[in-house]
């Protein structure tokens, strides 16, 4: 079963128009690393979820599917 996570990165990505090797390149993983996470074959750590969050400007709740909001509040 493919996760909300594995789903909203993949939508993520082609909304901002990069292919999956130019995100892989951006997040410092490896192309197929990326396409593991993309399709739920693996599953990703928690330093990650907060790096892709940051790339695509969006909340790690927003990418955990816990929050229709893509813009969480930020902690200071």
């Amino acid at each position: 079963m493919v996760s909300d996570f594995s789903r909203i990165i993949t939508l993520l990505r082609k909304e901002k128009g990069v292919t999956q090797k130019q995100a892989a390149e951006d997040l410092g993983v490896s192309q197929a690393l990326l396409s593991h996470y993309e399709k739920g074959i693996r599953e990703c750590g928690l330093e990650f979820v907060v790096r892709v969050a940051d790339y695509y400007g969006v909340s790690c709740d927003y990418l955990l599917g816990r929050s229709a909001e893509r813009n969480g509040m930020m902690l200071n």
